[in-house]
């Protein structure tokens, strides 16, 4: 997990963005490349940290986590490959060479998980109707309750972005506020004003980290940390 995040936190960064596809978007049966071939102008997942998504956010580093798109060989056996994706021998490297596509110049590792993520009770029933047992994407409404669904495919990340500078200075400014520091001095128990003042500080700084402009020393230790 140390090494996990170190992967992740490089160049004084310590927070990172949770983003979920849940669930994936597939047709029962399509292959990863097609799949993902259709997603070129945005990423299917959505942001699930406290912060408003930005469009255009650089991303530094990520983790993806692909789970329940069966495994199987994804090369083109006649004629030319459709797309760089579709000459791919693996389902990994298809991801992989996606997120490249997506996130040029980022650290990216991905993981590609056969099992689906179970969704029997007493997981929240809260699927489309447009949603197979198996949690794949339907042309038409199926018969049977959403709570039908047992499995879904789930594609999954943690990601150190640019977009994370806003959510880190903006907690520093409520922090500045009066009615904040107020309720600072009353309820951290052992904490004085200039240990306050030094965490406010520490948090300016750690902001500073997620622009993408910030040191010309950071891309030095980017490509190191790669």
């Amino acid at each position: 997990m140390m090494h996990f995040a170190d992967s992740l936190t490089f160049s004084g960064r310590k927070v990172v963005a949770a983003w979920a596809a849940l669930p994936f978007p597939a047709l029962a049966g399509s292959l990863l490349p097609d799949i993902l071939s259709a997603q070129q102008q945005e990423m299917p997942w959505k942001l699930l940290s406290c912060w408003r998504e930005q469009k255009g956010s650089c991303c530094f580093a990520q983790s993806v986590v692909l789970r329940g798109i069966c495994q199987e060989k994804t090369s083109s056996c006649l004629g030319q490959p459709k797309s760089p994706l579709h000459s791919c021998e693996s389902s990994e490297e298809v991801l992989q060479q996606f997120l490249h596509t997506q996130f040029p110049g980022a650290f990216s590792t991905s993981h590609v998980l056969q099992q689906p993520c179970d969704t029997r009770a007493p997981f929240p029933q809260f699927f489309s109707p447009l949603l197979s047992r198996r949690g794949f994407l339907l042309d038409k409404a199926q018969a049977f309750s959403s709570a039908g669904v047992e499995s879904i495919p789930v594609l999954a990340a943690l990601q150190s972005c640019s977009g994370l500078q806003s959510l880190l200075s903006g907690l520093c400014q409520q922090l500045q506020a009066p009615p904040a520091q107020h309720w600072s001095r009353s309820c951290m128990v052992g904490m004085e004003e200039d240990e306050f003042q030094e965490a406010l500080e520490e948090l300016r700084t750690l902001a500073q980290c997620y622009e993408t402009d910030f040191g010309a020393g950071g891309s030095e230790d980017e490509a190191d940390s790669d």
